[in-house]
C-alpha cells in the first residue's frame, strides 16, 4: 500500500478550491502528515487568482495551526508561466514571501503580452480538441517552461505537459539541470504514462499532488501512483511517497 507523508499542492477558498486552510489542514492531520502546503493560484490568473494582499491572513492563519503540534503549515503558491520570457505571475521580488514557488502553465492568463497569451491559449485549446500541434507551437510552449525553471527558484513543475503541447524529454533535462520536482499530479493525467518514462530518463525526482480542490482529496494519490506504477518508475524516486 502506498501513501503520502507530505502534500504540498492543495487549493483553498483563496483561489478555487471549496475548502479553508483550516479544513485542509484537519484531513493533513488525520493522515498523519509531517507537512501540509497550501498552493493557491498566482495573481495573474483572470479566474481565480489569489488576492496578494490577503497572504500575510494566509501566513497567520498558517503559523497558528502548526503552532497546534500537527503538520507544520507552508503558505506556496501555483503561480502561472506568463511568457516566453520565463517570467511567472509572481515575479522574483515577490517569490520569497512564500515559503515555496510550484508553477505551471494555465489558461486565462495575459501576462504582460495579451495577445500572444491569446494565441498560445487557442493553440492550447485547439491541441486538446484535435490533438494536433505544430512544431512552432511546441518549440514556443516548452520554450516558456524551460525558461520559466532556469528564471525562478521553482520547488515544484506542476502537472507538466497538461493543457497543451511540451517536449517532456527537454523539460526533464532542466528539471534535473535546476533540481525542480516534476509533479505526477493525481487530478489531472500529467505527467502521463508516456511523459514519466520519459523524464526517468534523467536524473530528476518526482512528487505527487493530490490538487486537492476539497479538504478531503488532501493526500489522495492512487490515480498518481497508478501511473507510476504502469511506467515501471522505481517509487523510491517518488519524494513524498511511502509504501508499506
Amino acid at each position: 500500500m502506498e501513501k503520502l507523508k507530505f502534500d504540498i499542492h492543495t487549493h483553498t477558498v483563496y483561489s478555487h478550491g471549496k475548502g479553508t486552510i483550516e479544513e485542509n489542514y484537519e484531513t493533513a492531520k488525520a493522515l498523519g502528515f509531517e507537512v501540509l502546503g497550501i498552493s493557491d493560484h498566482g495573481p495573474g490568473h483572470m479566474g481565480f487568482g489569489i488576492d496578494i494582499k490577503k497572504l500575510p491572513e494566509m501566513k497567520e492563519k498558517a503559523a497558528a495551526l502548526t503552532a497546534l503540534g500537527g503538520p507544520k503549515v507552508l503558505i506556496g503558491v501555483e503561480a502561472n508561466i506568463i511568457n516566453a520570457d520565463g517570467e511567472l505571475d509572481v515575479p522574483l521580488s515577490m517569490q520569497a514571501g512564500f515559503d515555496y514557488i510550484m508553477a505551471g502553465y494555465h489558461l486565462g492568463v495575459a501576462g504582460k503580452n495579451p495577445l500572444r497569451a491569446g494565441l498560445v491559449h487557442a493553440g492550447a485549446l485547439m491541441y486538446k480538441a484535435t490533438g494536433k500541434y505544430t512544431k512552432r507551437a511546441i518549440d514556443f510552449n516548452t520554450a516558456m517552461v524551460v525558461n520559466a525553471l532556469r528564471y525562478n527558484k521553482m520547488k515544484v513543475l506542476t502537472h507538466p505537459g497538461d493543457k497543451a503541447a511540451f517536449d517532456i524529454d527537454r523539460i526533464a533535462k532542466v528539471c534535473e539541470e535546476t533540481g525542480t520536482w516534476m509533479e505526477i499530479n493525481n487530478h489531472h493525467d500529467c505527467l502521463t504514462v508516456e511523459g514519466i518514462k520519459t523524464a526517468a530518463k534523467y536524473d530528476v525526482q518526482f512528487y505527487i499532488g493530490s490538487d486537492a480542490h476539497l479538504p478531503q482529496d488532501v493526500g489522495t494519490c492512487s490515480i498518481a501512483v497508478a501511473r507510476a506504477k504502469e511506467a515501471g518508475l522505481d517509487l523510491k524516486r517518488i519524494v513524498n511517497l511511502v509504501t508499506e
